[in-house]
């Protein structure tokens, strides 16, 4: 087992990747910008390294630096938790030719599953079933406009690179398709230096949801059921519950089988996220792969039981797992609210600021995954993402109460957060009844 982890990333992650470490007796080394050195994961580690100015680029972007802050600290593996480095085949490559363990999939993987338009090409090829889409990149108007003349309108524009909503546009005729074709371009290329695109059918009113698959490096590999990532906006995640309300035994089953097959075909290792639209009819599609740990893995921790970033760090040190799929057994409901530096009675802009009051809710059931104190300023630079509650009840009914109760305890002064439009999302009657798919927002904005 390793001794000392470098953790390259910042926030609640950062401080949920110490405290499995802690509980595994690893040393732990932080790394941060200027802008984050009062940050918490910065007091938390065993060791913290400064790795650069606030932005991103010159920070937790910023390969040769992390590289050297490992080097320097003598750890022997780097955790890089999700977002920035997290699914960046060039920094996993690096590690591998520094001697050191990237805990995630190797390069050949994550280039693999993280390419969306190759994604799919393999996907196929392995009999999963997809979206109706090209099938290849789309690289100019014309083609765009031929390939969604045959799919037929509505479509889905996507960046291959993309992620967390950007560079995507749908596109319900061919002036919009125009339009979408060239803005999404643009997107992709500024926020991912990658402006490769592909085009899929858009399935109107369809449930996302995502399999969590752990595979270890001796052909094993697991699904731990599903998580209902439905509530968006922007194509951003808002709340997600495990398992799905309306997921039946027999679609989990099949659904599950479906989403190792998946993994298999890429001889995929630690753990990921199998992701696909699921239509009224019950019809699947896969739509891409995580090959990472995902925001909302919490609550397939609530309610299977089993520590996923433990997990992680296990099969990226060479161990078995020593659970069996027979063993995985789904037990009660578990919800996550993301909660979110921002307003939403000024169109949800950003709210950075110092913390003047906090109180962080309790009691059975209650989860917080955050790296925010009072008196912490919340810096203008990163996701406004400041914290995750999660909530667990024996079912789905007590769950929702019990989120209720929790959203109303959480107290958060000096700045805007989406606190109260969780809770009303919670009090929504199609959200209660589990009739929702991934235009609620819009629709409960719209009202």
């Amino acid at each position: 087992m390793f001794k000392k982890i470098l953790i390259a990333n910042r926030g609640e992650i950062a401080v949920r990747i110490i405290r499995a470490c802690r509980e595994m007796g690893i040393e732990t080394v932080a790394v941060y910008s200027q802008i984050d050195a009062e940050a918490l994961h910065t007091q938390m580690a065993d060791e913290a390294v400064c790795i650069g100015p606030a932005k991103s680029k010159d920070s937790y972007l910023h390969m040769q630096n992390i590289i050297s802050a490992t080097v320097l600290t003598g750890a022997e593996a780097i955790h890089p938790g999700f977002g920035f480095l997290s699914e960046n085949s060039g920094f996993a490559q690096m590690c591998q030719d520094c001697n050191i363990t990237f805990i995630g999939p190797d390069p050949a993987m994550i280039d693999g599953m993280g390419n969306k338009s190759q994604a799919r090409k393999t996907m196929i090829a392995a009999g999963i079933p997809v979206v109706p889409g090209s099938e290849g990149s789309v690289d100019t108007i014309e083609e765009a406009i031929k390939v969604a003349g045959q799919i037929g309108f509505p479509v889905m524009i996507k960046a291959s690179a993309g992620g967390g909503g950007r560079g995507m546009r749908i596109a319900y005729t061919q002036e919009e398709c125009i339009k979408a074709f060239e803005t999404a371009k643009a997107e992709a290329k500024a926020a991912f230096g990658d402006d490769t695109m592909y085009i899929e059918k858009f399935v109107e009113e369809p449930k996302h949801i995502e399999f969590q698959i752990l595979a270890d490096q001796y052909g094993n590999t697991l699904y731990l059921g599903e998580r209902d990532c439905s509530i968006q906006r922007r194509n951003q995640k808002v709340l997600e519950e495990a398992p799905s309300p309306i997921m039946t035994e027999a679609l989990r089953r099949e659904m599950g089988e479906v989403a190792v097959k998946a993994a298999k075909a890429v001889n995929y290792k630690n753990a990921g996220t199998i992701e696909f639209l699921l239509d009224k009819y019950n019809r699947y599609y896969f739509i891409e792969m995580n090959t990472r740990i995902q925001v909302e893995h919490p609550i397939t921790e609530m309610i299977t039981g089993i520590d996923l970033i433990k997990e992680q760090i296990k099969i990226a040190a060479g161990l078995k797992l020593t659970v069996r799929q027979e063993d995985i057994i789904l037990r009660g409901h578990s919800i996550e609210c993301r909660i979110n530096a921002e307003d939403p009675e000024r169109g949800f802009t950003p709210s950075p600021g110092k913390i003047t009051t906090l109180h962080i809710p309790g009691g059975p059931g209650v989860r917080m995954d955050s790296a925010v104190y009072q008196g912490y300023t919340i810096p203008p630079t990163y996701d406004s993402m400041i914290a995750k509650l999660i909530v667990y009840g024996n079912n789905r009914e007590e769950a929702i109460a019990r989120m209720k109760r929790a959203l109303g305890e959480f107290i958060i002064e000096g700045i805007h957060t989406n606190i109260d439009f969780q809770y009303a999302i919670m009090s929504q009657e199609d959200f209660i009844k589990g009739q929702y798919h991934t235009g609620f927002i819009a629709t409960m904005l719209n009202k």
